[in-house]
This record gives structure tokens, sequence and C-alpha cells, in this order.
């Protein structure tokens, strides 16, 4: 599980094709959270699995820059951004959470519903305004987006400020812009998108006591 505050903003080194699906390598320098062999962390939205930690950079084996690798299977390359990643991407990180952790944003599974893209960009007032069309408009995936609801994109937690029949729309303080690669988006971009896990359940039960 993870809060959706972005920790780190690692660099992609490589995303390299494997009878599973491919090897993810991303440069994490600077980070101060060391994962060990089979920890999980969250990358734009993801929860992979730390296969190799700190390996040298898989393309320069002379650089000291050290790399996290994660196995990413089919599925997860086909339903989320990963697959389009490519050498020198930001991408934002996040080490699962403890009992110890402040959960200062919202419960995060790691588990993308869907990917995201963005629509409209624009000012407000000192925010950044993000309007994204989800690419799956499956009524119960639509239903758990809410104004003043709990989104994930790209592992951001971020607060729903208006929706409409296909969209919603988010703002972006500064701070915000500045820690993740949110800040790096333009119109036409792809997002990895998690509705809120709570809504999640609400929907799913509503909808198996209707059936009834």
């Amino acid at each position: 599980m993870f809060t959706g505050i972005v920790q780190h903003l690692g660099r992609v080194s490589a995303l390299k094709p494997a009878d599973f699906g491919a090897s993810l390598w991303v440069d994490a320098g600077g980070w101060q959270h060391r994962p060990e062999h089979g920890a999980s962390i969250c990358v734009d939205g993801c929860c992979l699995t730390v296969t190799n930690p700190q390996n040298t950079n898989p393309n320069n084996s002379n650089s000291k820059n050290a790399a996290l690798a994660f196995d990413v299977i089919g599925h997860t390359l086909a339903v989320t951004t990963l697959g389009q990643r490519r050498p020198d991407d930001l991408v934002n990180l996040e080490h699962a959470v403890t009992p110890q952790t402040m959960l200062g944003g919202h419960v995060v599974q790691g588990h993308v519903d869907c990917i995201g893209t963005v629509t409209d960009l624009a000012q407000a007032g000192l925010n950044t305004r993000l309007r994204i069309e989800p690419a799956d408009q499956r009524p119960e995936i639509l239903a758990c987006i809410v104004e003043r609801g709990s989104i994930a994109v790209n592992g951001v937690a971020l607060t729903v400020s208006r929706t409409g029949e296909r969209w919603f729309e988010v703002e972006l303080i500064p701070t915000t812009l500045e820690l993740t690669n949110l800040g790096n988006l333009q119109r036409s971009a792809k997002v990895n998108l998690e509705t809120d896990y709570v809504a999640k359940i609400v929907v799913n039960w509503m909808s198996r006591t209707a059936k009834k």
C-alpha cells in the first residue's frame, strides 16, 4: 500500500524486452531510501517488485549511477504507460508504507485502473488545472471519480475538482509541479489512473446489491 505522496523522481535507464514482458531499470540516484530485493515500489502509480536493487546502469557498465531493476509483465505493459517509457523519462517513486508512515495522501494500491489522456492544461491562479479523460469509460470506473474525491495520477494523490460526462479535472499546486513528473505534462500526454479504493468498494457493493 502507498499514500500517493511522491518521495523521489527517478529517471528511466532502460526498458528491455523479456520473455515475460520487459525489464525496467530506473536510476534512483539521490533517493535516501534503499529498497531490498523483493521490496514494493510505486513507479508512476504502478506497484512493482524490486528484482535486483542498486545494480549498475544497464546501458553503461562504467557508470557510477545505480539503477533499480523491475520485472514488468505483459499485462502491466498493456494497461499502463510503463510500456511507453523511454530512457531519461522521469518517473514518480514511492516506497510502501509502514505502520509508522503518516498517511498524508490517501490509500493507493498501485493497481492502475486505466490510462488517461490530458485533454486540456491551463493556469488557474497559482495552480495548474489538468483535464483528463479516462481511456476506459466503463460506468464502474467513472462512478468512482467524484468531485472532492481522491484519485491517483501517475501515483500522485490528488483531489478531483470538477467532473464531466467523460472527463475530470484536478488542480496542481506549484510544489506538486516541482516534485513530481506532472510538471512535465502536455496536452495529449498519457497518465496512469487509479480511482479511490474506498469508492471502489462502495460502487462494487451497490452494484452487487442491485443485481439481487
